[in-house]
């Protein structure tokens, strides 16, 4: 029987979601906790991967399991009760055996908060970012990301990825006081590649970069001539289309 698992993380503890050899990952905690309750060994496989200290407003992840679960929402309500604070399960549903939590998904969207004041309440949950910012010039910068196919300047060197083309479907810029949030939506997303968008689109509101090179970035095709990573923790995933 194969089921699909909603749920979401705070990644501040975890060295993403993937299982690594000596680290703490949301994958290794969910899978012992399932493997307990359900009394076999479970290996699930989720919407793909996130970088150490990102989190995930809405994750999903699928599980293969030999015998029915007779009681998934009596499932769900132990499986938080195990689990620690920073991980909650929504639901558990059964699904068709051709359901991949990674490869069936059709988009995935993020976002990216920043904060321009101190504010004790988004500590190590958004990036402090107290420097004027022009969000004409950056939402312009979008616009350019929306018609933009190879992402390569903005992809983690050495990451194993077989192509970097990507669909962005959508890119913007909003704001509400002293907090800014990046919304990006795309079929698929390169390894470190959203925090280094963010990186290099602060570099342009605040003027260290113009338009034209941020043009010749994209167009160089090489990472280290983009901006810096923006850090992980002002990073969520936020939604996953089907």
């Amino acid at each position: 029987m194969r089921y699909k698992i909603t749920l979401s993380y705070n990644g501040a503890n975890y060295h993403g979601w993937q299982k690594q050899p000596n680290a703490v990952t949301v994958q290794e905690v969910l899978d012992n906790s399932l493997s307990m309750l359900l009394k076999e060994k479970i290996d699930s496989l989720g919407a793909g991967r996130t970088d150490t200290g990102v989190h995930a407003e809405f994750f999903c992840a699928h599980f293969d399991c030999k015998n029915k679960i007779q009681d998934l929402d009596k499932l769900v309500v132990k499986l938080n009760s195990f689990l620690p604070n920073d991980i909650s399960i929504f639901s558990i549903e059964e699904t068709s055996e051709d359901f991949n939590a990674r490869f069936s998904a059709k988009s995935r969207t993020y976002k990216y908060y920043l904060h321009t004041r101190k504010d004790v309440f988004l500590y190590q949950r958004s990036w402090y970012f107290p420097y004027k910012l022009d969000f004409l010039i950056m939402n312009q910068g979008c616009e350019i990301l929306k018609q933009t196919k190879d992402f390569q300047s903005f992809c983690k060197a050495g990451a194993d990825n077989k192509t970097t083309i990507c669909d962005l479907k959508e890119a913007f810029f909003s704001q509400d006081r002293h907090k800014i949030i990046f919304t990006v939506k795309a079929d698929r997303f390169l390894r470190n590649m959203v925090r280094a968008l963010v990186g290099t689109l602060t570099d342009l509101g605040s003027k260290k970069i113009s338009l034209e090179q941020f043009y010749e970035i994209i167009n160089t095709k090489n990472r280290c001539k983009a901006g810096q990573s923006a850090p992980a923790c002002g990073l969520y995933l936020v939604d996953i289309e089907y």
